[in-house]
């Protein structure tokens, strides 16, 4: 099946270039483009593709709002979104991960790693860059949470914990299948529950709560 992307960034040389890597990819296809936020969200709203991405810093309405209204907690039919930007700084991606955000990569990221995290989004995963995981994870484990961390109204069972674990060392479902000598389905089972008992989304907002519940340690200076 081909996965359907919208692509929104303020620089016409950026989209082009966005849309030539991604059409160059097998099984995605780019099926528009938007300069700001405000058409980004418009056009979303209009083609429904499987995904959408997002610059954070665009003129208007910007990348962070965009996803918001696209994805947010309030959305009742949300899109997934992809935030790609050239900043890399943990405010944004905190931010676009707190507004829906399935993905965030820096524009360096490359070919294969667009097209995983574009992926990825379009299946229900999520994605960040490497470079800026464990580092905004373990920033916002240290400084704790503006309100504290809603604990679920069931037990987590001593396997959902491991998942939980995994899932925040940014393991995927076949890595996790591996670690914990179980099959590829019980782990989507264990990652669907978590979703229902923590009422989040995604595997994002499943990694967050792992780190503001001190579920995952912050990792030791240097590292």
């Amino acid at each position: 099946m081909t996965v359907r992307v919208v692509v929104a960034d303020d620089q016409e040389i950026v989209r082009t270039g966005l849309r030539m890597i991604l059409d160059a990819q097998p099984g995605i296809e780019v099926v528009g483009e938007a300069a700001d936020g405000e058409a980004a969200v418009e056009l979303a709203r209009r083609l429904r593709p499987d995904v959408c991405l997002l610059d954070i810093r665009m003129p208007g309405t910007d990348g962070l709002e965009a996803t918001r209204r696209l994805a947010g907690p309030d959305v009742a039919d949300p899109v997934p979104v992809v935030v790609i930007t050239t900043f890399d700084l943990d405010e944004y991606v905190y931010a676009a991960l707190r507004a829906g955000a399935r993905g965030f990569l820096l524009k360096d990221a490359g070919p294969d790693l667009l097209a995983q995290a574009v992926h990825a989004a379009a299946r229900g995963d999520a994605l960040i860059a490497p470079s800026v995981t464990a580092r905004l994870l373990d920033a916002f484990a240290g400084s704790g949470p503006a309100a504290p961390p809603a604990q679920p109204v069931d037990r987590l069972t001593d396997r959902e914990e491991e998942v939980v674990s995994a899932v925040a060392r940014g393991r995927s479902n076949d890595q996790i299948a591996r670690e914990l000598h179980i099959t590829l389905s019980t782990v989507k089972t264990h990652v669907g529950s978590l979703m229902a008992k923590l009422g989040v989304r995604n595997r994002v907002e499943i990694a967050i709560w792992a780190y503001e519940t001190h579920r995952v340690p912050p990792r030791s200076p240097g590292r």
